[in-house]
């Protein structure tokens, strides 16, 4: 497609686009001839996913790059927005599978090799390998990442706790998205095209997943006022 077309299909002017491909934030496009560019379909899902990181997660250009490259510490916590830089990592590289290096977490979690080995045999990570290193997805990076906080909070073997404790943690999520996946494609049938509905999907998961997360919060502390009676009891009203 030209460049008018991928500025109808995404809505961005081509100034903007043009400040995506000089940051090397987008694939290089294809040219057949001098002066003629050829986009395509990489480059229209990059820009979408640049534009929800910008627009809807509040990410600047420099803050994307980083996250690119594997340094997710300007990610926010909040995991719906792992599955746009996914999206753009693949884009960028012109691959379907998005992945950063395995080595890129050692600052954040020194025990990043090992902690992430022991979470893919879980199932919690996948690790694959490519140019004979290891890599892990965004979001797969941002899971260990996180245990690598969880270490640093005093979460670690020395007091029982190791990355398989969370396996309770995969099953939980396992069993529970199956059941949502299975009762929002029959609560909405035919209702919308593919388009609308994967829109509509991506929006539960931005809202439905900090929704979750309070619920558990709320179940947590009342789990810790009955099993220990003397600790203060928690708030039934949030």
């Amino acid at each position: 497609m030209k460049m008018r077309d991928l500025e109808r299909r995404t809505g961005v002017n081509r100034e903007t686009i043009r400040v995506y491909l000089r940051e090397k934030l987008l694939p290089e496009p294809r040219r057949p001839k001098p002066n003629v560019a050829e986009y395509d379909e990489a480059h229209v899902r990059g820009i979408l996913a640049i534009r929800e990181l910008q627009h809807e997660r509040n990410l600047s250009i420099p803050q994307i790059k980083r996250a690119m490259a594997g340094n997710l510490d300007d990610m926010p916590a909040d995991p719906g927005a792992f599955p746009h830089l996914d999206t753009l990592v693949a884009a960028r590289l012109g691959v379907h599978d998005a992945l950063i290096p395995l080595s890129s977490m050692l600052s954040r979690n020194p025990n990043a090799s090992s902690d992430a080995r022991a979470l893919a045999v879980i199932g919690a990570v996948r690790l694959r390998r490519r140019n004979n290193e290891m890599h892990l997805s965004p979001t797969d990076a941002q899971i260990v990442g996180l245990w690598g906080d969880m270490r640093a909070a005093g979460f670690t073997e020395e007091h029982g706790f190791t990355p398989e404790i969370t396996r309770f943690y995969v099953e939980a999520a396992e069993a529970l998205a199956d059941q949502e996946v299975t009762r929002f494609l029959d609560t909405l049938g035919n209702r919308l095209d593919a388009r609308r509905t994967a829109k509509l999907a991506q929006s539960a998961i931005d809202i439905m997943l900090p929704f979750f997360g309070l619920l558990r919060m709320k179940a947590v502390l009342e789990a810790f006022a009955q099993k220990n009676p003397q600790a203060p009891a928690a708030k039934k009203n949030g």
